[in-house]
């Protein structure tokens, strides 16, 4: 079996809005083959062949997805995929052996919005890529270009790192939360119905029904209360949807 260097650097070298994929996979023909697909789309890619280099690149330069073998020497990609999800909503795509259920249940278990199970086609996992960054290309058009979201002046929405931070403190979001809450924030005037948050946030691809919406909300308010805000600064409007609730506790009738 061929082992690739530990890190790696991709061929296009980061151009101004290209988004990046960080590999983690320790197999070099694999690796080889899943960035050149990559950088033939126009992705920028990053190579780790273990999870300590994955830790370290991710820290240094940070991607917009994760394809990351579970397999992986010094540093299990189960334990790789739970460092970024504490920190990130990014989304991570596992790879693992064909069959291996305890694996996938590992890895969604952690974080993973996805897996693709080896031997695979190149193609099927660039479409994978394609839907899960879907969501990410709306969110920094509506964002203009990737400036970061304010709910308060407390709640920070990232788009380049796809993060949410609170007084400058990450909160653990997944991506699905996290496209959610960028949505309501890109128009904080504006009540939103389930099926719009739906198709502005989770595309019109999303197999799950609108009140799935609900949870997701419910999901945010939880990691996001405080005190005066208790809703997560979310609020529900009867009989329609939600909006943004930025004001102070007393500005509210």
């Amino acid at each position: 079996m061929k082992r690739m260097p530990a890190v790696r650097e991709g061929r296009r070298g980061g151009e101004e809005g290209v988004l990046r994929l960080l590999i983690v996979e320790d197999e070099a023909p694999i690796a080889e083959v899943v960035a050149a697909y990559a950088e033939r789309e126009g992705y920028d890619t990053l190579r780790a062949a273990d999870g300590e280099a994955a830790m370290s690149l991710w820290e240094k330069q940070g991607a917009d997805l994760v394809v990351l073998d579970l397999m992986l020497p010094k540093l299990s990609g189960t334990e790789v995929c739970r460092r970024i999800r504490v920190r990130s909503a990014v989304p991570i795509i596992m790879l693992t052996a064909r069959g291996s259920e305890d694996d996938v249940v590992a890895g969604l278990d952690a974080g993973a919005d996805d897996y693709v199970s080896k031997p695979f086609s190149p193609r099927v996992l660039m479409a994978r890529v394609r839907a899960h960054l879907r969501p990410l290309r709306e969110a920094r058009g509506v964002s203009g270009g990737g400036a970061p979201l304010s709910i308060g002046g407390r709640i920070e929405i990232d788009p380049e790192r796809v993060e949410v931070r609170k007084d400058g403190v990450a909160v653990p979001v997944t991506r699905s939360e996290f496209m959610v809450l960028s949505t309501l924030a890109s128009h904080p005037v504006r009540t939103w119905s389930r099926d719009d948050i739906i198709r502005s946030a989770l595309g019109d691809d999303f197999e799950g029904f609108d009140r799935t919406v609900d949870a997701y909300v419910k999901n945010l308010r939880k990691k996001l209360a405080e005190p005066g805000h208790e809703n997560g600064w979310i609020r529900t409007v009867y009989g329609f949807g939600y909006r943004i609730d930025d004001s102070e506790p007393e500005e509210r009738s």
